[in-house]
């Protein structure tokens, strides 16, 4: 699934080059101009990342990052800023901000860093933590499932397949969505190959959880 972010960065020359780079790397992206107006937009949508300048206008920087984790400690933030001072970079930590970015700065760097902290985070988010619908139960730690609390043995791709169907459930996940998130975009084979894989996982798990939607994809139902 794709990352959401929102850049607030009032120099538009900047926000305009930041945002377009990121959405060449497949990335979601919002923006915002000022503090408020970046602040508005967190309250109103759900982010994975915000990209914040300090000097900001209306509300600066450290005023908008100290407002989103009152109420957030999962969104990962990162300071963008010309500010480099390692008092200015303490102050910072000091809010718990994630990365710390002085410009000038490499796009290439900056993508580097927004792929670690997202990658930190969903791992932190992920330890220890477990999906269950109703006999079934996965361990995102550990990638072990589970049937009425007795492991079964699913293979990388089975244990994803299932997973994003108990993410979006009660969604129906159709099979190009599926090819898309387990297998990525280069993979250019018939879609086809999800069906051999649903009928090992149903074998496995033994209850008829997974319900197919012909020529569409799965779902799963009681």
């Amino acid at each position: 699934m794709q990352n959401r972010i929102l850049v607030v960065e009032d120099d538009l020359r900047i926000q305009e080059l930041v945002v377009e780079f990121l959405l060449s790397q497949d990335y979601k992206v919002d923006s915002a101009s000022d503090g408020m107006e970046g602040y508005e937009k967190y309250k109103n949508n759900i982010y994975d990342l915000v990209i914040l300048d300090v000097m900001l206008p209306k509300l600066d920087g450290y005023g908008l990052c100290k407002m989103i984790r009152k109420n957030n400690q999962e969104i990962s933030i990162i300071f963008l800023t010309a500010l480099g001072s390692e008092e200015d970079e303490v102050k910072g930590f000091e809010l718990e901000v994630d990365d710390y970015i002085t410009k000038p700065f490499s796009f290439n760097i900056l993508i580097k860093r927004v792929e670690a902290v997202l990658k930190r985070r969903r791992e932190a988010n992920n330890l220890g933590k477990l999906l269950v619908f109703k006999e079934l139960k996965l361990d995102l730690s550990t990638y072990k499932a589970y049937v009425e609390n007795e492991e079964i043995e699913l293979t990388l791709k089975e244990f994803n397949i299932l997973k994003m169907l108990i993410e979006i459930y009660p969604k129906v996940a159709a099979r190009e969505s599926l090819i898309e998130n387990i297998w990525g975009y280069e993979y250019y084979g018939d879609t086809r190959v999800i069906d051999a894989h649903v009928k090992n996982i149903r074998k496995k798990i033994r209850y008829d959880y997974i319900k197919t939607l012909k020529g569409v994809g799965y779902v799963l139902g009681k």
